[in-house]
């Protein structure tokens, strides 16, 4: 029988591998499209790169929202659940 787990176990540590690992998605599907950051942040509405290429390696803790996530799949294409692998 599965057991339920304790959210405390979700750590801090666990929360920036959730995010790394979607950026690094969107930068492995952003490179398949062949599209630069600069490209894929006007795709997405924004006029500068930091956006996307602070969330795609996680600076700062900057990370995208589910919202950047549905305009990265619609315009790259790509089903949203890709970004969670």
């Amino acid at each position: 029988m599965n057991q339920f787990k304790d959210f405390e176990d979700f750590t801090d540590e666990k929360v920036e591998e959730f995010y790394k690992k979607i950026g690094q998605n969107v930068a492995r599907l952003r490179k398949k499209h062949k599209l630069s950051q600069m490209k894929l942040s006007e795709l997405i509405g924004h006029k500068s790169t930091s956006l996307v290429s602070g969330a795609e390696i996680y600076y700062r803790k900057q990370h995208f929202s589910l919202e950047h996530l549905a305009l990265i799949s619609y315009v790259l294409n790509e089903n949203i659940e890709e970004f969670f692998k």
